[in-house]
């Protein structure tokens, strides 16, 4: 908790339990199913909950915003997102079935009542979002076309509805189709670990927001 709360420090009791409870649940399930590699789960609070709570540095989801995981994979960024922000909605979807077995018991054991998830791939899903947040999952050009007319055309948020996605390495070939639409934050910027030097947030508004009530 003491890293979680170096950069997040008005949370809630609630909160600090929640995700104080992560690392043990995801060892239990690792130690079935590898979720994370193993080696990565030496560093599991840095570089998968802080990691995915980098997203709430650039935006603060309002209560009954709809958010989408694509690809959450155990359950990131989505899980540490929705105790962060417990007023809103997140619906965490990947094709594998194992995954989403590992984040629907993650989500019940934390009791995490804004969570739904449910193994499905992207053009099957048949509903939009305020937002869809990702971890690396494919290209962002991919990616953009898999959720292309799934993002809600109203919007209650500074930010436009769009994708919010987490990527690290060069992007400047990745991104440079987009080089007029995308907004880019250096983790760094937010966090001082090195491991989060090389990584960034990339924001794109997609469709044609209209302002909500």
């Amino acid at each position: 908790m003491d890293l979680i709360l170096k950069y997040f420090p008005n949370l809630t009791d609630r909160q600090k339990e929640q995700f104080s409870a992560l690392p043990e649940l995801y060892a239990d399930w690792n130690a079935k199913i590898n979720v994370i590699s193993r080696k990565d789960m030496d560093h599991f609070v840095e570089h998968h909950v802080l990691h995915s709570l980098a997203i709430a540095k650039v935006i603060k989801f309002n209560p009954m915003a709809d958010i989408m995981d694509l690809g959450t994979g155990g359950g990131f960024p989505g899980i540490p997102l929705a105790i962060m922000f417990p007023e809103s909605n997140f619906y965490l979807v990947d094709s594998i079935g194992k995954k989403i077995k590992v984040v629907s018991d993650v989500a019940e054991k934390l009791q995490l009542k804004n969570v739904t998830a449910e193994q499905i791939r992207a053009e099957q899903v048949q509903r939009d979002f305020d937002f869809i947040v990702s971890r690396a999952v494919t290209d962002l050009s991919q990616f953009v076309g898999w959720v292309r007319g799934k993002v809600s055309p109203i919007q209650y948020h500074k930010l436009h509805n769009g994708i919010i996605y987490l990527k690290g390495g060069d992007l400047e070939a990745e991104l440079a189709p987009f080089r007029k639409k995308v907004r880019t934050w250096d983790i760094a910027d937010f966090f001082d670990e090195p491991y989060f030097e090389t990584k960034a947030i990339i924001y794109m508004p997609l469709g044609n927001a209209s302002r909500g009530r």
